[in-house]
């Protein structure tokens, strides 16, 4: 049913965009358009028109997000908030504008309440205040549920809102002032490795607890609800399993092949306290299961890490 479609992925270039690219063309799409920096900054209304009437979609994915770690959160408070306010608001309602048959937004479990009842269930995505730390992020991707919520009850318009747990995967983000605990997880180990240093730090407890999604099943997941998912209510997207960053530290410990010690750093913030979703929506609405477990995941992820470390420098 997509095979034929004019698709637009806006941030095609990133991470995710790059596995759902792939994909879309596994599953024999040919009309497949990128908007992404140069060619489009997607905060620019100008820039946001012409990307609408030169790529000429019917479906728009919108992964395109500015986003990095706690750090990263705690730096850049504003630019989280507006940056994915601006871009989310203004794409959908151009999309609406030009007629787009469907709009996918991709959310964050950033939206959650701090202390959401686990496993998070999409009724509960309003009962309280984001984590304060990535709350300007997480409120910003959320407009876009009110938004698409809104369209639909008005004029009819066909978007969708997916909430991604925590991904992970080959390609991801290494950049140490930017990624998350997993590719900075693996990095510190790399490095420290590479130093002989006999320790690395972590920051926090280690006792928050986290959901990760391997970002290929994420792809999978994204075209499952492009291809059959109507409505406007928010859907999980993830595998509805959790560890602890402590034992998630030590799993990628062990997988590296570092041999010295973890000292954590408990000045620094934990984060949210759990992240666990409840994915039963995802499966009963359009078929979705994440297939790869953590272990798998991240021996994929450090040995693309290992052979491709070197062009990342």
């Amino acid at each position: 049913m997509l095979k034929n479609k004019r698709i637009t992925v806006t941030g095609g270039k990133g991470f995710l965009g790059r596995h759902l690219l792939k994909k879309l063309n596994d599953y024999g799409c040919i009309n497949i358009k990128i908007a992404d920096l140069p060619e489009y900054n997607l905060t620019n209304i100008t820039d946001i028109q012409r990307m609408y009437e030169e790529t000429k979609p019917q479906i728009v994915i919108h992964l395109a997000a500015k986003v990095g770690g706690i750090g990263f959160n705690q730096e850049k408070p504003a630019e989280l908030f507006y940056d994915n306010l601006i871009m989310g608001a203004q794409l959908l309602h151009e999309a609406y504008l030009y007629n787009i048959e469907k709009f996918v937004a991709l959310g964050t479990i950033c939206a959650y309440p701090k202390y959401t009842p686990v496993p998070f269930k999409e009724e509960d995505i309003w009962n309280g205040y984001p984590e304060e730390t990535n709350a300007p992020y997480g409120l910003a991707k959320k407009m876009m549920l009110v938004q698409s919520q809104a369209y639909r009850q008005q004029y009819g318009f066909n978007s969708i809102f997916l909430l991604p747990v925590n991904l992970y995967g080959p390609g991801d983000n290494f950049d140490s002032s930017s990624s998350h605990v997993i590719p900075a997880l693996i990095k510190k180990c790399f490095d420290a490795i590479d130093a002989h240093d006999d320790k690395i730090e972590v920051w926090g407890t280690g006792l928050a607890t986290r959901e990760f999604f391997y970002v290929e099943d994420a792809a999978q997941a994204i075209y499952l609800a492009t291809l059959s998912y109507n409505k406007s209510e928010p859907v999980n997207i993830g595998t509805g399993s959790e560890i602890s960053i402590k034992d998630l530290t030590k799993l990628i410990v062990k997988l590296t092949g570092f041999t010295g010690n973890i000292v954590w750093d408990k000045s620094k913030p934990d984060g949210q306290p759990k992240r666990l979703l409840d994915t039963s929506k995802a499966l009963k609405e359009f078929g979705f299961k994440a297939k790869t477990n953590l272990d798998t995941g991240l021996i994929k992820t450090i040995e693309w890490y290992r052979e491709n470390r070197h062009l990342l420098k």
